[in-house]
């Protein structure tokens, strides 16, 4: 993995993480949570990045409120119009 460096306010640790040792999880997993909701990358990346296994980054996923799926439901109505139509 890549190692960046980045400044941060002296305080920010006391607003997303439970300590100062516990900042860079809390930052590689808030990048993580982001660049999935917005459709950058997949839930695999999304673990790998915030180091957590795959189902863990899916329970980070729910406790932020952010939908597992990135599927919307247009695409899946798409989806089932081409499965009906194909009889596939």
């Amino acid at each position: 993995m890549k190692t960046i460096t980045i400044e941060v306010p002296d305080n920010l640790s006391d607003a997303v993480a439970e300590s100062e040792d516990n900042l860079p999880r809390a930052m590689q997993l808030a990048a993580a949570i982001q660049w999935y909701s917005q459709g950058l990358i997949s839930q695999g990346k999304g673990a790998e990045i915030a180091g957590l296994t795959r189902a863990g980054f899916l329970d980070a996923l729910f406790h932020a409120n952010v939908p597992a799926s990135q599927v919307t439901v247009e695409e899946l109505a798409e989806e089932l119009r081409i499965v009906s139509q194909t009889g596939r």
